[in-house]
């Protein structure tokens, strides 16, 4: 079945060019200049995946993932953006975007991504790897409880507010608790592809993921082992 893509860029350039390099790939595009049509596209047919610049006029991609996610929509969203500053892109995630690529950009990377969200979503193509679903029930480790099924996360008493990556991100973790799990396999089990050593992706979300875990008086969970990669264990 294809895939349908709703991509909102006001750079006319940069959307006619996307449009075309998806819609060669495979994928039924519906292509938009702003924030305002995204959001109206997105109520009158929903997508398999938002493509959404984050610089808009009137209303920009951050504001279209916000007003998408409290409505409950989950839809992956993918975001472009010229932004390079970590707050930046934490802005982002904070604001539901799955994740993000950064201009300039090879339209291969866009596609590697894409297709890393519609696997984690079940929406893949017949030829992409099948994902094995996860087990039903409740994980719980160091204080951390997960319902996997119901995708909800709590420390202690508190629930924790996760996006989807954050929640796979953790789940990950937990699972492998007080096992170091090097960038490349986290990249593969998260995101389907490598993206190198000069990406930051994995060490900003594990970044936004720690402040939501961290409370006052508790001990850190996710530990950096140097040059390797990042295990969750109570010390």
């Amino acid at each position: 079945m294809t895939q349908t893509v709703l991509l909102a860029e006001d750079d006319r350039a940069i959307r006619h060019a996307l449009e075309r390099a998806l819609t060669l790939e495979g994928y039924e595009v519906t292509a938009v200049a702003d924030g305002v049509e995204a959001l109206a596209q997105a109520h009158r047919t929903p997508p398999d995946v938002l493509l959404l610049d984050v610089m808009m006029p009137g209303i920009d991609g951050l504001q279209v993932c916000r007003v998408l996610r409290a409505e409950g929509d989950r839809t992956p969203i993918l975001m472009l953006t010229a932004l390079v500053e970590t707050a930046d892109r934490i802005a982002g995630l904070d604001a539901g975007a799955d994740d993000y690529v950064v201009k300039p950009f090879d339209v291969e990377e866009v596609f590697a991504r894409l297709r890393a969200l519609l696997r984690r979503t079940g929406n893949g193509s017949l030829d992409a790897p099948k994902e094995e679903p996860s087990p039903s029930g409740q994980v719980s480790v160091a204080g951390l409880r997960m319902d996997v099924q119901a995708r909800r996360a709590w420390r202690g008493e508190r629930e924790l507010e996760l996006t989807r990556t954050e929640f796979d991100l953790l789940e990950l973790l937990v699972r492998n608790a007080g096992i170091v799990l090097d960038h490349t396999t986290i990249y593969d089990r998260i995101w389907g592809y490598d993206f190198g050593p000069g990406s930051k992706n994995l060490a900003v979300y594990v970044g936004y993921l720690r402040r939501k875990l961290d409370q006052p008086g508790a001990p850190a969970l996710i530990h950096t082992v140097r040059g390797v990669g990042y295990v969750l264990r109570e010390d």
